[in-house]
């Protein structure tokens, strides 16, 4: 006799995606980078129902998106709710049932923004290349896991009354289909007006992040400017170029060009009263932050990293 036993083959298979809805779980969860979408780590997904796969496609698409979202949200796909939290250029994404508490849900993806950022520096998870390079954060995810699947186990009574207090005073976002469809990289008119976060649009794009040389040009820049202050005008150019390596604007890439050819010009008017060595500096720190402004460009389209 067969009575009460479940099979998972045959014509009379039993979806387990339905049993997984009926359970109270942390299914998965992600940590992935805001400015581009590169996951950088992961805990294993041992579950492989429709509905949980599906919800895979919604991973994607929201990590492509995160710079335009606010810093805590939630996203209603049926039976299942994705809920990220987003700090200091990284985002901490989960996948749980409908019915799992939203207290515990943020509460879980606090202790693993913590941890992360206790383990690892923001210089490394700025300048990771590979999806995936801190996978051995998958072990404390698992673990961690594993905790909010068992409640009873939880010993932060005190933690989870200061979240729901949180969560009660600043909710989180809840992120529409229609918006999450409408949206479509960094160019979408994808804005919102969430409480506590501001309104955030696609309008105020961001720049890559600034590199060493960038850096070091915008110094040199600030140094030709201070040089030129007697001159008035000619500072002028030195300090535009300061603002163009650092914040977008349209036509950026033309402005640098011509800001550099007026620098030229000035110094050529200038050529009576500097030396060779004092020209050649100028014009050459001139060009160096015209090609840093020409090389740090804005944000593009999220790759399609496999989340």
């Amino acid at each position: 006799m067969h009575c009460g036993r479940v099979t998972w083959s045959g014509g009379s298979r039993l979806d387990r995606s339905s049993l997984l809805v009926e359970m109270s779980m942390i299914l998965s969860a992600s940590v992935i980078r805001v400015r581009d979408g590169l996951p950088l780590s992961a805990s294993t997904d041992y579950e492989q129902g429709t509905g949980v796969q599906e919800c895979r496609k919604y991973f994607k698409m929201l990590s492509k998106k995160l710079a335009q979202l606010p810093d805590r949200c939630t996203l209603k796909t049926g039976h299942y709710n994705i809920n990220f939290i987003s700090s200091l250029g990284v985002s901490y994404m989960m996948l749980c049932t409908e019915n799992y508490p939203n207290v515990l849900a943020f509460s879980f993806l606090d202790e693993l923004q913590k941890e992360f950022i206790t383990t690892y520096n923001m210089m490394k998870t700025n300048t990771a290349v590979r999806p995936y390079c801190f996978i051995e954060f998958d072990n404390f995810i698992q673990r961690t896991k594993q905790r909010y699947n068992n409640p009873r186990s939880l010993s932060t009574k005190i933690n989870l009354s200061d979240m729901q207090m949180e969560i009660k005073l600043r909710p989180p976002y809840q992120i529409s289909m229609c918006e999450l469809g409408s949206a479509n990289g960094v160019t979408s008119a994808f804005s919102v007006d969430y409480k506590g976060a501001g309104k955030i649009s696609s309008a105020h794009q961001r720049l890559e992040p600034a590199t060493l040389s960038a850096i070091v040009a915008f110094i040199l820049s600030l140094l030709c400017g201070a040089l030129n202050l007697i001159r008035g005008f000619h500072a002028i150019e030195s300090l535009l170029q300061c603002y163009l390596l650092v914040y977008y604007t349209g036509w950026r890439n033309v402005k640098s060009f011509l800001t550099f050819g007026l620098i030229c010009l000035c110094n050529m008017y200038l050529y009576e009263l500097r030396n060779l060595w004092q020209l050649f500096f100028h014009v050459t720190v001139g060009a160096f932050v015209t090609l840093q402004i020409w090389l740090r460009q804005a944000q593009g389209k999220a790759p399609d990293y496999d989340v």
